[in-house]
C-alpha cells in the first residue's frame, strides 16, 4: 500500500518564511514616503520652514515682545517639526528683502510679512511667487501685489473708534489736530481714512474745525513731537483735541501739550495699547487707545502659515474677508479693534492677560491706580 506524501518540516519552514518576507515587503511598500514628505500610511511629515519677517523695533515693541514669541509658540502648538525663521528689518525696506531672499534660499515654504514698506514690499512676493513660496502679509497689507493672503484688524475701524472718541468728546466748534502715521505704512492711511469717515461731516458743518493735519514719516515721536508743536504754533494754542494715531504719537503730542500747559485738558488718542499708552491713560494725559489682541493675530498667522506648509487649506471659518491691494482681492482673516479707555481697562486689556497692573502702575501713575 502506498502511503501519501505529507510535506517535510524543511518545506514547511520554508513556506512560512516566504509569507513572513512577504508580508515585511509588503508593509514597508505601503508606508513608504511619498515626494511631499509624508508617509503613505499617514506617518509624520518631514520638517517644513516658516519665515516671519517684522519690520522695526524702533517704534513699537509689540514686535519683538509679543509678536515673535506668540507666533512661535502658536507654530510649535500647531506642529512642532515646522522651523520658524525670524528676521527683523529694523526699519529698513531693502534690508526687509534682502532677508526675505535669505530665507527663500533657506528653504522657507511660506513667508508672513509685515511690510516695512507696502509698496516696496510688492517685490518680495514677486521673487517669493517665482519660488513657489506662499506669502501672508501680516498686519499691515502689501499693496500691488498678488499675496496669498492678508491678516490684520480691521484698521478702517482703528480710525472710526479714534474719530467717534474725538466727536464725542470735543466741545462744539471745538479745533481739532490730525497727527497721523507713516504714509509709507497702508495701516496709516486706513486708520486716517476711518477717522475722516466719522470726522469729515463734522467739519463740513462746522460742528467741529480741522486746524492741522499731518503724517508722520516713519512713525517716530520726534517727528510726532514737530508737528504737534508746529500745529500749537499755528493755532496759537487753540487746540481742543488731538487724534494722534498710535500711543508713540500720543506721548510726543501730549509732550508738545504738556509745554504749553495744556495736557490733561484735551482729549488726545492712541492706538496699540502700549504699556506707556495706558500709563497716560491712568495719568488722565491721553484719553483712549485703541487695543488689538496681537496674540490672537499672531496665532492666526501660525495657523494659516501652518496649514500652508503642510500643503492644506486654511481652518474653516479662520478666512473672513477680502481686502483689495490695488491689484487683487486678497482672502482675509480680520479682527475686531477694541477702544479703550480709563473706565474698561480693567475689562479689556488686564482681563485678557495684554499686560498687567505691575507693569502700568510705575512712576506718577503708581499713585492713581486701582489697588489690585
Amino acid at each position: 500500500m502506498k502511503h501519501k506524501k505529507g510535506v517535510s518540516k524543511h518545506q514547511w519552514f520554508f513556506w512560512i518564511a516566504g509569507i513572513i518576507l512577504l508580508m515585511i515587503f509588503t508593509t514597508a511598500c505601503g508606508s513608504q514616503s511619498n515626494s511631499d514628505g509624508t508617509s503613505s500610511s499617514g506617518g509624520k511629515k518631514k520638517t517644513a520652514t516658516i519665515a516671519l519677517l517684522l519690520p522695526e523695533t524702533g517704534t513699537s515693541a509689540r514686535y519683538e515682545s509679543q509678536d515673535k514669541p506668540d507666533f512661535e509658540a502658536a507654530v510649535k502648538d500647531l506642529n512642532p517639526d515646522i522651523k520658524v525663521i525670524y528676521q527683523n528689518a529694523q526699519g529698513d525696506e531693502q534690508t526687509q528683502q534682502k532677508q526675505a531672499e535669505s530665507a527663500i534660499t533657506s528653504g522657507a515654504k511660506v513667508l508672513v510679512i509685515d511690510p516695512q514698506d507696502s509698496k516696496a514690499a510688492a517685490t518680495i512676493v514677486r521673487k517669493a511667487q517665482d519660488a513657489d513660496v506662499k506669502v501672508i502679509s501680516y498686519d499691515r497689507l502689501i499693496l500691488n501685489a498678488k499675496e496669498d493672503y492678508y491678516i490684520s484688524f480691521n484698521n478702517e475701524k482703528v480710525g472710526e473708534l479714534q474719530g467717534k472718541y474725538i466727536a464725542d468728546h470735543t466741545p462744539k466748534g471745538g479745533t481739532v489736530v490730525m497727527i497721523n502715521g507713516a504714509q509709507s505704512d497702508n495701516n496709516a492711511l486706513l486708520f486716517r481714512k476711518g477717522a475722516h469717515t466719522i470726522l469729515d461731516p463734522l467739519f463740513k458743518d462746522k460742528t467741529l474745525v480741522k486746524g492741522y493735519e499731518s503724517y508722520t514719516p516713519e512713525w517716530l515721536a520726534d517727528n510726532a513731537l514737530r508737528e504737534t508743536e508746529q500745529a500749537l504754533t499755528k493755532l496759537d494754542n487753540k487746540v481742543d483735541a488731538v487724534l494722534a494715531a498710535n500711543d508713540g504719537n500720543a506721548g510726543a503730542a501730549i509732550k508738545a501739550l504738556k509745554a504749553q500747559g495744556l495736557a490733561g485738558k484735551v482729549p488726545v488718542t492712541g492706538q496699540d495699547a502700549t504699556d506707556d499708552g495706558l500709563r497716560n491713560i491712568v495719568l488722565g494725559t491721553q484719553s483712549m487707545s485703541v487695543y488689538k489682541d496681537v496674540k490672537k493675530e499672531a496665532t492666526a498667522a501660525a495657523q494659516l502659515a501652518v496649514a500652508l506648509a503642510e500643503g492644506k487649506a486654511p481652518p474653516k471659518g479662520l478666512v473672513n474677508g477680502k481686502t483689495n491691494n490695488n491689484m487683487t482681492d486678497v482672502p482675509s482673516v480680520l479682527l475686531d479693534p477694541i477702544a479703550v479707555t480709563k473706565d474698561n481697562l480693567a475689562d479689556t486689556v488686564i482681563k485678557d492677560g495684554y499686560t498687567t497692573w505691575d507693569k502700568i502702575c510705575t512712576g506718577d501713575a503708581a499713585q492713581k491706580c486701582p489697588e489690585h
